[in-house]
């Protein structure tokens, strides 16, 4: 890139001298805010963990800005109030914007925009839901305009006066792309931008796995290149569909193609029911679980309605609630710590105060891939308030069995729903269907709400193929779990310090080590040799940046997936070496402040 970019990364090691040596000429020589130091350097306690993003033009650095992500357990905030005067530190999981400073030179240039820009995205790339900063309190206008509120707690810090600002990432993210759109597409132009995530959000805010297809080509004029990636960022089946599938397939593809199927999807229905030993009143059918999602979702949930969802936890539950109704939505935090399971325990407290109108279940979880046993579920269901309602994601069961389902408990309990998608268990990705099941009066509002057809004619024979091949798809699922074992032991020996974490599905996870390359320069380096994973930072702070999930591939790619890992972390490596010598962190007489646009910050 040329000299007359703006450059925008992550601070290297390098850098921190001259951070240290700006931060005491502005916030000691220039605002008064700490008293100087001999050194001429200004440090605090959180150096060496917390990351700086810096500003550069050629070998010229321009300014920085630091965040303090919440996987540390401390904040420069705590320096000023406890956690019970400022309980937002605990409960949100929030990122902490900190000391945006730009050279004196500078200030009048975009630097300090595009440094807060950086933020944001780089905070939304490892799951940030919230941001909290503090701001001179003489500047609130300018805060409330870029979409930050006042917390309703003030700091004094020397000579400077500052409001505790807070404000979630989705609608800071709205605010700059809405508000901003035009700045940034201008700005965009004059960016040399070298972070781990894109510049700009996706359209629509969610984030799925799928990258594999545009590799491929989404035009569909290149799809001889899926025999050349690796697809294992999505969870597909590794096995294709049942015999009798393809031949439903292949019979008559002409007339399945320009017939209209039957309108309600009956003989699917019924073949459910029939599979299930479920009556054929408690089901209802879509074109996948997203689209049953979205249907039962918008009927039920309104924007003053609370939900709780699993986290980290399948994103698109998320953005449903959250984006599209607007739901107040809360967190029930998974922990490495537990394995990732759900303790029952904390569980039934969380929902024991009947705030909830819908719990979230994803079981298996995607994208943890633990399993809750049926009967815990059904101790915390059984014990839960009347009024809060039950949703239970089963589309990886098979994995575990299909005994531990709670359809059953669907058909009696007007709490409980079971959603299950025929997709990847039953290598029907491609053809949407899927199936809830509820206790009739429920099922029948949700099928008012069906459009006819709701199901291709295509995607219902196949459906009802697979129905019928039991013994096929069970071989295949034991199958998975041998091939998941060798590739999580194939995978862990490129590695020592990397976490291999199986779980029970059709995927695992990998985890680097702290200090190291993150999960999206993994990613980005498996890409150059077409093997496609998914990095799981957007989806969660739980992950910290990183993690990626692998979907288990048949033995040829399998062997792929490694030898693709085993290059990138070569590649990578030198990186890793860089990044595990910071500056060392020495203990500063004071914190400095977060957001001082004095400082040249244009948030």
């Amino acid at each position: 890139m040329g000299r007359d970019l703006v450059q925008l990364r992550a601070a290297t090691p390098e850098d921190h001298d001259w951070i240290h040596e700006l931060r005491h000429r502005v916030y000691a020589q220039e605002l008064g805010q700490h008293p100087p130091d001999p050194s001429g350097r200004l440090r605090d306690g959180l150096d060496g963990d917390n990351v700086c993003l810096v500003a550069a033009r050629g070998t010229a650095r321009i300014g920085f800005v630091s965040l303090t992500p919440p996987w540390l357990g401390r904040y420069a905030l705590d320096k000023y109030l406890t956690r019970d005067e400022l309980p937002l530190l605990t409960e949100g999981d929030p990122f902490e914007v900190r000391i945006l400073t730009v050279e004196p030179h500078r200030r009048s240039t975009s630097a300090a925009a595009l440094l807060m820009y950086a933020a944001l995205r780089w905070i939304a790339a490892r799951g940030g839901r919230q941001v909290v900063a503090m701001g001179r309190t003489e500047l609130l206008d300018m805060y409330r305009a870029v979409g930050l509120r006042p917390a309703g707690r003030t700091v004094h810090s020397g000579a400077l006066t500052f409001e505790v600002l807070t404000g979630s990432v989705a609608e800071l993210t709205k605010v700059a792309t809405d508000r901003y759109r035009t700045t940034l597409e201008r700005l965009r132009s004059t960016v040399d931008w070298r972070l781990d995530v894109p510049f700009a959000p996706r359209p629509d805010g969610c984030e799925h796995g799928g990258a594999s297809f545009t590799a491929i080509g989404t035009d569909f004029r290149s799809l001889h290149r899926r025999h050349e990636v690796v697809a294992a960022d999505v969870l597909d089946a590794w096995f294709p569909p049942a015999p009798g599938v393809r031949a439903a397939l292949v019979d008559d593809p002409a007339w399945a193609a320009r017939t209209s199927p039957p309108t309600d999807a009956e003989g699917l229905l019924a073949e459910i029911a029939m599979a299930r030993g479920l009556p054929p009143d408690t089901l209802a059918v879509g074109a996948g679980s997203s689209d049953l999602i979205f249907r039962a979702f918008g009927q039920w949930l309104t924007p003053e309605s609370r939900v709780l969802l699993m986290d980290p936890g399948y994103g698109e539950y998320a953005h449903v609630t959250e984006r599209v109704i607007g739901c107040r939505v809360d967190r029930f935090r998974l922990r490495r710590e537990d394995g990732w399971r759900i303790d029952p325990d904390r569980l039934s407290a969380a929902v024991a105060s009947g705030r909830y109108d819908l719990v979230v279940v994803v079981n298996p979880n995607n994208p943890t891939g633990r399993h809750a046993p049926a009967a815990e579920l059904r101790s915390l269901i059984a014990a839960a308030p009347a009024r809060t309602r039950w949703w239970i994601d089963e589309a990886y069961l098979g994995y575990v069995g299909l005994a531990e389902s709670l359809a059953e408990l669907a058909v009696v309990d007007p709490r409980v729903v079971v959603c299950t998608s025929l997709s990847k268990m039953y290598a029907l990705s491609g053809m949407r269907a899927a199936y809830l099941v509820a206790e009739p009066a429920t099922a029948a509002r949700i099928r008012r709400w069906t459009p006819p057809w709701p199901v291709s004619l295509p995607a219902q024979l196949a459906a009802v193929a697979a129905l019928r091949a039991p013994v096929y798809y069970s071989d295949c699922w034991l199958r998975t779990h041998e091939l998941r074992r060798q590739l999580s032991a194939d995978l862990g020996g490129l590695d020592g310090e990397a976490l291999v974490e199986e779980a029970v599905a059709n995927f695992l996870t990998v985890t680097l080590p702290t200090g190291g390359p993150s999960a999206a320069e993994l990613v980005r380096e498996c890409r150059r040799h077409d093997v496609y994973v998914r990095d799981l930072s957007p989806l969660s702070p739980r992950y910290e940046g990183r993690t990626v999930r692998i979907a288990v591939r048949d033995t040829a790619e399998n062997a792929r997936i490694v030898a693709a890992f085993g290059a990138a972390l070569d590649a990578l490596r030198p990186r890793r070496a860089s990044l595990a010598t910071p500056a060392a962190a020495t203990p500063a007489a004071a914190t400095p402040a977060a957001v001082t646009p004095a400082a040249g910050s244009a948030r």
